[in-house]
């Protein structure tokens, strides 16, 4: 029997609706200063942990490690997407915001390899394990807190801030970089100045597990804890939860969502993350000229984030989705190919700029196109499990990759890589029924009387 459904809980005020997202991206943003403080340093303390090889040796043992956190999110997207489905997306925040300080304050205290050997390394793997399972976890929460916090008509709009955190918490991480190249010499930043941005990350965490504990719990999360309370008395089978719901009701969001992921995490990375690098390695621009380049195009790139989200509450997330998969198609490899070449700041800020333009297509969208598809009992799971397979796969190994391609004189192969990761989003998208229209946020479901069926209306056309 179809599972019948009621209205959504009442739309909170703007005042209410500002105030917990603001306060959920502010955590955000200190997770994601941490994560990024790793890419954004690790240029610095490559020879301290992996001190044998060449400069891009270095370089690319970094870069694996920054790959093993990532392949721990996927745990983190399963295990902290059912906590926050089944406990409260406020509290999963927090605990994913005390795991990444944890392991910011493991790599500020690690000694180098010079004094305790290989255990260096392996502290810094460990860290980046703990950070990996924090931001696995963090996404489907995050994002499903701030769809249903937002009122009907500008979900897109307030959903885009969690990259809107993103973004800031890379410019933070980007700042203090400034700083600390304007006030210490190369020698002290490879010595010892590295270790302060995760230093500034481990207190950081302590204010915004404060900040979390005092969030309002999403009405659409209460609703469905009274429906489960109130269901769970009554007669029929239990109700499915968890992984068994998941895979067994909503196994074509879960491709939707696989598709959709795929081309915007890989663009995402590789012109965040991987293009700094490249920019030092291949266009030969000195680091300090690179951070400025990064934070100039990443702050256009942020202010770029509500435009596009409010943009999909008034066309639709499929035609935004079409821009961002269409554009990144055609334009990778002529803008990766003139990066490489410039030796202008001026050109590579441009050139960047362009390239996070159409990435922002996917970014803003990232969240809510998401959310929509899933019931609130899965859509923690739902959202952050597929999310960090796909992120642990693709967006992991695309430094890896970009690398390794370079070492071996095959560096042009990284472009097509990316595009041929963006082709497909854009078959993803072709396949996608419009989101918004048969969004799962509209509706709250009552208590059931026996075990629920899959939704009817499926995402896929």
């Amino acid at each position: 029997m179809p599972q019948s459904r009621t209205p959504a809980p009442p739309t909170p005020d703007r005042s209410r609706v500002t105030a917990n997202v603001v306060r959920g991206c502010l955590g955000n943003l200190v997770e994601w200063y941490d994560w990024f403080a790793y890419a954004t340093f690790s240029i610095y303390f490559a020879s301290v942990f992996f001190p044998e090889g060449d400069r891009t040796a270095q370089l690319l043992s970094t870069a694996v490690v920054f790959a093993v956190g990532f392949f721990m999110r996927p745990l983190g997207g399963w295990l902290l997407g059912a906590y926050a489905d089944r406990f409260g997306r406020r509290r999963a925040l927090t605990l994913s915001v005390t795991l990444m300080s944890a392991g910011s304050l493991t790599i500020a205290l690690a000694p180098g390899h010079d004094v305790i050997g290989l255990w260096a390394p392996a502290l810094l793997v460990l860290a980046r394990l703990a950070q990996g399972l924090s931001v696995g976890g963090e996404f489907g929460s995050s994002a499903s807190y701030l769809s249903e916090v937002a009122p009907a008509g500008r979900r897109g709009f307030y959903s885009s801030f969690q990259y809107v955190s993103i973004v800031m918490g890379q410019l933070a991480a980007l700042l203090v970089a400034i700083v600390l190249q304007n006030l210490l010499t190369e020698e002290q930043l490879h010595g010892w100045g590295w270790r302060v941005p995760f230093v500034i990350g481990a207190a950081a965490g302590l204010v915004v597990m404060y900040l979390r504990r005092s969030m309002e719990e999403s009405e659409h999360f209460e609703k469905e804890r009274q429906r489960t309370v109130e269901g769970g008395s009554g007669a029929g089978s239990p109700e499915r939860k968890g992984l068994v719901a998941l895979f067994a009701e909503y196994p074509r969001q879960l491709l939707a969502v696989f598709g959709l992921a795929i081309g915007g995490t890989v663009a995402f990375y590789t012109y965040t993350t991987y293009l700094q690098k490249y920019l030092v390695n291949t266009a030969g621009i000195a680091k300090p000229t690179v951070t400025l380049i990064g934070f100039a195009a990443l702050f256009v790139y942020m202010l770029m984030q509500p435009a596009v989200g409010a943009l999909s509450d008034r066309i639709g997330r499929r035609p935004v989705m079409f821009v961002f998969s269409g554009g990144c198609m055609l334009l990778t490899v002529p803008l990766m190919t003139l990066l490489g070449r410039t030796s202008s700041p001026w050109i590579a800020f441009l050139l960047m700029t362009v390239a996070l333009t159409f990435v922002t297509g996917y970014s803003a969208l990232a969240a809510i196109i998401k959310a929509e598809m899933f019931p609130t009992k899965v859509r923690a799971l739902g959202v952050g499990l597929p999310h960090a397979l796909v992120t642990a796969t693709f967006g992991g190994l695309t430094e890896p990759i970009a690398l390794a391609l370079k070492d071996g004189g095959r560096e042009t192969l990284f472009f097509w890589y990316v595009t041929g990761c963006v082709g497909l989003t854009f078959l993803a998208t072709l396949f996608v029924r419009e989101p918004s229209r048969t969004s799962h946020l509209d509706d709250a479901p009552e208590a059931p009387a026996a075990a629920p069926q899959p939704s009817s209306a499926s995402p896929l056309a």
